[in-house]
């Protein structure tokens, strides 16, 4: 519900610093339109953007609890806390006076209670900030599954912490400095957790706490997927889903304003959809708002493609909203909408990174302009219900699940093996070979594998089914999640995504492949918990990923724009790229559309996108 950054230093007064501290929380203004705060005091500087999902007066931030001498605790948080109601009953039986209802209230009320142990407490989407006064020490805990981001950057007296890097740049003491590592970083597709593209700059991992104090600074975890052994049937399983996610969905549906939902007509975002409906009717709060985007003539010429899109959304989006009785927006975006090079930098300066994902990152971030134009500043999401339920082709078919490598990475090896990954087929090949972006990400595969959990007397299959569950729900899903979070906020919409829920990411982590994929459906074990809610066509449909546009007139416009930028002597991105390769584009006849060339698209999407930002940031190369 907000942005938040800070500063720590132990052997300073941070108080004629407050400006610096603004300036940072001013480049998150997008995360927090609705107002801002701050708290500056000795040693630490906290400050805050604010988005309003609950009521304005009781979620101000930052929160302070009082002690006899001044201030106890402060605390700024990004998110919002699920489980609320049920925290503010335990603490209030334990004697704490809560004055609203505000997360920000009821994060700081559980730390002083529960001492370092309470993120524990805390379900939800959440990254936040606790300041201690009365030890002197700062502590940064983000969710369990990262779905809300929290970046620092250490000092040698303390430490500094935004949830974007470009708070963290807004600071005089880091540079936009990018290593080797951090441009294989950028490549690789295989993001380590705790690491970022600019050096010095680490995220906060998911389920961990960072603590600063004089000492220095430590990394505790308070989380982590455990293996156990799953003893329910298949219909009690399927039983338990749906109880377990009909509470997630009502859970993330709490707010002072309504909450929406993206229907892309796939089952994911479908059986949210109407879970949430039918709780808001249960609720007497109907009826649902639901989105979808939509390309101009996209279903009338849809070319299917065979493992990522077999069918268009926009029929089974009408056809899903029509059935749960939801109020149905289709966002219908034409080319125009999409080629704009602002439109283009303002997804660059949303990821503080450059993406090969042109259109489908101009057009998500055009999706959630629309959603906030509308008037709807939270929506729920499907994002992670492929991990949890092994909905990615990648995870079950052998080429690329026995792989030596992420199974996502031997897919997209297929279509650019030289290149080692999506999006590198122009970076000249010397670099790659010094770089080696391949082994990179291989090698982050194999330390990967080491932290698998087990249940002893697993068969081989079994355990290589658990082992691609866990690399897709620590090393695929924190990359689109962050993605989706950069992207909705940049606009100021919360996106929600009950398939993060811990709960049912622990209960489902448990269930045996064969149960989530029974008689080879795809998420079976999905379909089957809400097989009453859904029409026929929308409950057994394929998987379709996000579309991207198949007009040629877009395709023609990336490579009209790459091919501008090789004539331009003074490209920053000019020595980075290999002329083979660029002349081989430049002179192919077949344009870059439709939806088997996409691949080929997106490399002259990442070395526009890649040049953008090494002048648009400054970015220095030191390789």
């Amino acid at each position: 519900m907000s942005g938040i950054a800070g500063w720590a230093d132990f052997e300073r007064d941070l108080v004629p610093e407050a400006r610096t501290v603004r300036a940072m929380a001013g480049a998150l203004a997008h995360r927090g339109p609705d107002g801002e705060g701050e708290w500056v005091k000795g040693h630490v500087a906290l400050a805050h953007r604010r988005l309003n999902l609950l009521d304005d007066e009781h979620a101000r931030q930052p929160a302070v609890v009082s002690s006899g001498s001044g201030a106890a605790a402060v605390l700024v948080i990004d998110g919002a806390l699920t489980n609320g109601p049920e925290l503010s009953r335990q603490l209030a039986a334990k004697g704490h006076r809560l004055t609203g209802h505000g997360d920000a209230e009821l994060a700081l009320h559980a730390y002083l209670e529960w001492g370092s142990d309470f993120p524990k407490r805390l379900e939800g989407l959440f990254a936040l900030a606790v300041w201690d006064e009365r030890r002197q020490e700062l502590l940064l805990v983000r969710d369990r599954l990262g779905v809300k981001p929290l970046c620092y950057f250490r000092t040698p007296s303390g430490l500094l912490f935004a949830s974007e890097p470009k708070a963290l740049l807004a600071h005089p003491a880091v540079e936009p400095v990018v290593d080797a590592d951090g441009l294989r970083e950028l490549f690789a597709h295989s993001r380590k957790p705790g690491t970022a593209v600019y050096r010095g700059v680490r995220e906060v991992l998911p389920g961990h706490v960072v603590v600063a104090h004089r000492s220095g600074v430590e990394q505790r975890r308070y989380w982590q997927l455990a293996a156990q052994p799953h003893t329910d049937d298949l219909e009690r399983t399927v039983a338990t889903v749906r109880t377990l996610l009909s509470e997630a969905v009502a859970s993330h549906l709490r707010a002072d304003v309504p909450v929406g939902a993206m229907l892309s007509g796939g089952i994911d975002s479908s059986a949210l959809s109407a879970l949430a409906a039918a709780s808001l009717r249960d609720s007497d709060s109907g009826p649902l708002r639901t989105f979808s985007v939509n390309f101009a003539g996209y279903a009338e010429n849809f070319e299917p493609h065979p493992t990522m899109r077999a069918t268009p959304d926009a029929p089974f989006a009408e056809l899903a909203a029509r059935h749960i009785g939801t109020e149905h927006t289709e966002i219908l975006l034409d080319t125009g909408a999409l080629v704009e090079p602002e439109v283009h930098l303002a997804a660059l300066r949303s990821q503080d990174a450059p993406s090969p994902l042109g259109d489908m990152d101009v057009s998500l971030l055009r999706f959630f302009e629309a959603v906030r134009r509308a008037g709807v500043t939270a929506v729920l999401s499907g994002e992670t219900a492929d991990e949890v339920f092994n909905g990615y082709f990648w995870a079950y078919d052998p080429q690329h699940s026995n792989s030596r490598t992420f199974p996502w990475i031997s897919f997209e090896r297929g279509h650019d093996a030289a290149a080692g990954g999506l999006g590198c087929s122009l970076v000249d090949r010397t670099l790659r070979k010094e770089l080696d972006f391949m082994e990179y990400a291989d090698q982050h595969y194999r330390d990967a594998l080491t932290e698998v959990p087990h249940v002893a007397g697993e068969s081989p299959e079994e355990r290589r089914a658990r082992e691609i569950t866990y690399l897709a729900l620590t090393r695929w899903a924190p990359t689109h999640l962050d993605r989706a979070d950069r992207m909705s906020m940049a606009h100021g919409v919360q996106l929600r995504p009950p398939f993060c829920d811990r709960a049912l990411v622990e209960y489902v982590y448990n269930v045996p492949a064969a149960m989530k994929r029974v008689n080879g459906q795809e998420k079976s074990l999905l379909r089957a918990a809400v097989d009453d809610l859904l029409p026929g066509p929308v409950l057994n449909r394929r998987k379709s990923a996000y579309p991207t546009t198949q007009e040629a007139a877009y395709g023609e416009s990336v490579r009209s724009r790459f091919a501008q930028l090789t004539r331009d002597r003074g490209s920053r991105v000019a020595a980075l790229l290999d002329a083979r390769a660029t002349d081989a584009v430049l002179t192919s006849e077949a344009a870059p559309s439709g939806a088997f060339a996409w691949v080929e698209r997106a490399s002259m999407e990442m070395m526009l996108q890649l040049d953008a930002w090494l002048a648009d940031y400054d970015i220095e190369l030191r390789l």
